[in-house]
């Protein structure tokens, strides 16, 4: 069992019900029926006069009497003397037994478990000088414990310990599950998720746990949301020193003779390269707020993707590369066009970046169900050296980098595949990457296509970001 809850649910059951019936059942066998009670009370009254008539009459007036006996109790009786029974015939031989000591009498717990032959003993010194024992056979099955056991008691009691070990297992593991959904919902970029600890008066251990997640989880959205407003507002203050910086740049080309346009021209290209890490710093920081703008409209992600592949055809004709897009069925899904265009275009980007010169980057649109959910899967392929696999589900952070030296070299800093996860998460989706047998990078795509069809006017939506 991998539930908690059905672990101490039918733990506490199977105990409790065991309780219960063992305890039922001692009683029974410690309680006699009213009908045996009554005869263990007169046999000692029953043996003085079964030894009367035996000294009065003989055998025959004790036979008169024990017949009479046994008409009136529904009992089977035999006296016995020193020398064997005292009827003038043979007797069954476990009356014999009862006498000599070797069977279990019905006034002890082995003798009524024994479902058969319940017998009772008394004797007494008579006046003669021997000693009389009365042995008395009890009718069939009454003193029985398993024939006097209260099945419908037995029953609802064993329902009624069900109910209770329950309650208290759901009482036991509520917390926990609350926990786990608090959990997963924090380990899936949900920030504001709470196990609901500081509603809860009780002190137990369970109780204090769940209270520190939920500081332990408020502390970390406190300490996200700091770094996510610090990067913005570095972003933001970078923006001006770079605008008056290319415009002095601009200043200093036209004051300035061909000797110095090379250095110029350095300055320019890193000033553009620090425009557009900027960029995507204000991008990611967006993203991971979730306070985007945009609205979520109808797209047709069919166009994006043709769009994209052209132009990353024409950037990667420098390296001798091909980009081909295979689009096989229609992709309506609703969302940011602008969002879903970054998205993917910053996957091939990467692709044609690091795919070997000469060799052909490949995209593959089609339609998937997953589940009861139709979904757009984007699949883009390269030729590169592919990354290592402890390193597929870190290219997606931001600033990540595989190889340092090789990702300056080409431009990156690190943040198009962060921007990509961000941006496909915004959109309900998941981004994947992993090598190929043969050689390369595959990135796999994955977004809800839109279930109801809509107009192409816009359709606003509350756009709910996970970190």
């Amino acid at each position: 069992m991998r539930s908690l809850f059905l672990k101490i649910f039918l733990s506490f059951w199977g105990a409790q019900a065991l309780f219960l019936v063992l305890a039922i059942l001692v009683t029974l066998a410690m309680a006699p029926t009213r009908e045996i009670s009554a005869v263990e009370a007169s046999q000692k009254r029953l043996l003085a006069e079964a030894v009367q008539a035996y000294q009065a009459g003989g055998v025959e007036k004790l036979r008169d009497y024990l017949r009479s006996l046994a008409e009136s109790q529904h009992v089977h009786s035999v006296l016995f003397n020193e020398q064997g029974p005292l009827t003038g015939r043979s007797v069954r031989p476990q009356f014999a037994e009862t006498v000599r000591g070797q069977r279990r009498t019905a006034d002890t717990l082995l003798g009524r478990i024994n479902p058969h032959f319940q017998m009772l003993k008394v004797s007494m010194m008579g006046s003669d000088g021997h000693t009389y024992t009365l042995v008395t056979e009890l009718p069939n099955g009454q003193n029985q414990i398993f024939g006097r056991v209260p099945v419908l008691g037995i029953l609802i009691a064993v329902l009624t310990s069900g109910l209770v070990c329950y309650l208290l297992a759901q009482i036991l593991t509520s917390p926990i599950i609350r926990l786990r959904k608090a959990t997963q919902r924090l380990a899936a970029g949900d920030l504001t998720a709470r196990a609901g600890g500081s509603n809860s008066s009780s002190s137990d251990e369970i109780s204090q746990l769940v209270r520190d997640f939920d500081k332990m989880a408020e502390q970390i959205e406190n300490l996200v949301n700091a770094q996510s407003r610090l990067l913005k507002d570095i972003s933001h203050e970078l923006r001006s020193p770079l605008a008056r910086l290319t415009v002095a740049l601009e200043l200093a080309r036209q004051r300035t003779g061909p000797e110095a346009q090379s250095i110029l021209d350095r300055i320019n290209q890193e000033s553009n390269r620090m425009n557009e890490l900027i960029g995507s710093l204000m991008t990611i920081s967006r993203l991971e707020s979730g306070a985007s703008n945009s609205r979520k409209v109808h797209v047709e992600l069919e166009q994006i993707i043709d769009e994209v592949a052209r132009d990353a055809a024409f950037e990667a004709q420098g390296r001798n590369c091909q980009v081909e897009a295979e689009v096989l069925d229609e992709l309506p899904v609703l969302g940011d066009p602008a969002l879903l265009r970054s998205a993917i275009e910053n996957v091939v980007r990467n692709a044609t970046r690091y795919t070997r010169e000469g060799t052909t980057v490949k995209i593959r649109a089609e339609v998937a169900q997953n589940g009861p959910m139709r979904e757009a899967v984007i699949r883009v392929t390269d030729s590169g050296p592919g990354v290592p696999e402890d390193s597929l589900d870190k290219i997606f952070r931001p600033f990540y980098r595989v190889d340092d030296a090789r990702v300056r070299s080409t431009g990156g800093v690190g943040l198009g595949l962060a921007i990509t996860e961000h941006a496909v998460r915004l959109h309900g989706g998941s981004v994947t990457a992993s090598n190929l047998p043969e050689g390369g990078l595959s990135v796999v795509i994955r977004l809800p296509l839109q279930s109801v069809p809509v107009t192409q006017t816009a359709v606003v939506a509350a756009v709910e970001g996970r970190v």
